[in-house]
């Protein structure tokens, strides 16, 4: 009989714990390795902890995750027993927001009976292998806790009855209960389920079979600083040139003030707005020290803009609410800072046609101007995000656990202007290069500042309308190339 079931109030998630092998008893300074999971899971969103026993067989086993997907709520989080993790590798899987189907794992290989292979692309899980099921050309392994959404129960269900009854009958090969997650994953992935790559980076998660290895593997957890990983990783890997080396290599330390001060991002993202609007009203005076201050200003608020999502990613208090409220705050920050601008250059001359030098055309073009690269890189996204749900639900048949080979490979280098693209993108120095070239946020921060102080708004507007109109031609034909190729 299943052990009780431990039940927590105030979150949405259920905590599946297989200790269906000998190793959840070993010993380690906490009791042992099923105590340890247990206290670990105290301080994870989770509703309810339901452990399988041994004894019953991988079947019988299949079968008890096939009546709790069931009958549960909230998405189901899926470990072994004998898993000994950081807390923060449990918690990159288990507090992302979304709460959607994601899988732990590894850049580390080095595969084994308890490290089956992955093949990971664009964050998600592609492919996924077992004793019986091979992974060509796999490029990550799996750690063994699985996170299934809630939209996804039905499909875990119907999978793990099947699994079951394989297993039963002999159909998989001598598997055995330790792989009964292992098999869950490869049933999804092969179904068409989305699932979500949650990179454990430096942190461990590794899986044991003996005492000494276990004592080994809870000696190597005291080698990496949890908090500090969690810090790095709140830092945006793929951002742009000006923010990677000019603000996110010191404002971790402003994100752990906030965070020690209780500020949530959204409340970040307020003073960034009012930072602005600030340094709007500093460029509405015209004189060069007004100029100078508008721009010290703005670059702080771009700086806050940046804690603001660094924050979010620390706390993990990120929401698509709070997405589009930091998108929208960005865009009205600019163009505050546009109409100051212009204000600053008209004072106290007289007013032509558009303005002095026809400085308000020059304002509104730019607005023009970057209100359509934002719509051409948002529209862009979201037909990507369609085209995948559309893939994701039509193009993907589910694939047979019976199939011992998965025969997909990797994706093959396109011709033309995007193989050109994916070339360089392997170089460091032209993917910074083409990081600049699109006049990402920062950037244009930066030029705003800098022509500003240095100059005058016309100066300004000019600038950011070649840059800004040689960026936008060159994402179109990127985008065409991507949509064609």
């Amino acid at each position: 009989m299943p052990e009780p079931t431990v039940i927590r109030e105030g979150v949405t998630a259920a905590a599946v714990v297989l200790a269906t092998t000998p190793a959840a008893r070993l010993a380690c300074a906490d009791g042992t390795l099923l105590d340890r999971i247990n206290d670990q899971l105290v301080l994870m969103p989770v509703r309810d902890v339901h452990v399988v026993p041994q004894g019953g067989g991988l079947g019988a086993d299949l079968r008890g995750v096939a009546k709790i997907a069931r009958i549960c709520t909230g998405a189901v989080v899926l470990l072994p027993a004998d898993l000994i993790a950081h807390t923060e590798a449990l918690a990159v899987l288990m507090e992302h927001p979304a709460r959607g189907t994601g899988a732990l794992v590894s850049s580390d290989t080095t595969v084994g009976p308890l490290r089956p292979p992955v093949r990971i692309q664009h964050a998600r899980v592609v492919a996924a292998g077992s004793s019986f099921h091979i992974v060509p050309e796999a490029n990550a392994t799996f750690r063994g806790v699985l996170q299934v959404g809630e939209a996804d129960l039905g499909t875990l269900a119907d999978i793990a009855d099947e699994l079951a009854e394989l297993a039963d009958t002999g159909r998989l090969g001598p598997v055995t209960p330790i792989e009964a997650i292992d098999l869950l994953l490869v049933g999804l992935v092969r179904s068409g389920v989305p699932v979500r790559a949650a990179q454990i980076g430096r942190l461990h998660a590794d899986r044991v079979t003996a005492q000494s290895a276990a004592d080994l593997a809870v000696t190597r957890l005291a080698d990496v600083d949890e908090a500090k990983v969690r810090l790095d990783t709140a830092v945006k890997s793929d951002d742009g040139f000006f923010a990677t080396f000019f603000v996110s290599s010191w404002s971790p330390h402003l994100v752990r003030l906030a965070a020690h001060l209780g500020l949530t991002p959204n409340a970040v993202t307020g003073i960034s707005v009012g930072v602005a609007v600030l340094s709007a009203v500093w460029f509405s005076a015209g004189t060069r020290d007004a100029q100078i201050a508008g721009a010290a200003l703005l670059l702080l608020s771009f700086v806050l803009d940046c804690v603001d999502g660094q924050l979010a990613r620390f706390t993990r208090t990120f929401t698509p609410l709070g997405a589009w409220v930091d998108g929208m705050a960005d865009r009205f920050k600019e163009y505050v800072v546009y109409i100051g601008l212009a204000l600053g250059y008209a004072s106290g001359l007289d007013a032509g046609d558009g303005g002095p030098d026809g400085i308000w055309r020059f304002a509104v073009a730019a607005m023009i101007l970057q209100t359509l690269r934002h719509s051409l890189d948002f529209s862009y996204k979201g037909a990507v995000a369609d085209a995948k749900l559309i893939g994701a639900a039509w193009a993907r048949p589910a694939r047979s656990l019976l199939e011992s080979a998965d025969g997909g490979r990797l994706a093959v280098p396109h011709q033309g202007v995007l193989g050109l693209a994916q070339r360089l993108e392997r170089e460091s120095l032209t993917r910074w290069a083409k990081k600049v070239i699109v006049l990402p946020i920062g950037e244009r921060m930066v030029l705003i500042a800098v022509t500003a102080a240095l100059f005058n708004a016309k100066t300004t507007f000019t600038a950011l309308l070649v840059w800004g109109g040689f960026a936008f031609l060159y994402q179109l034909v990127g985008r065409i190339a991507r949509s064609t190729g």
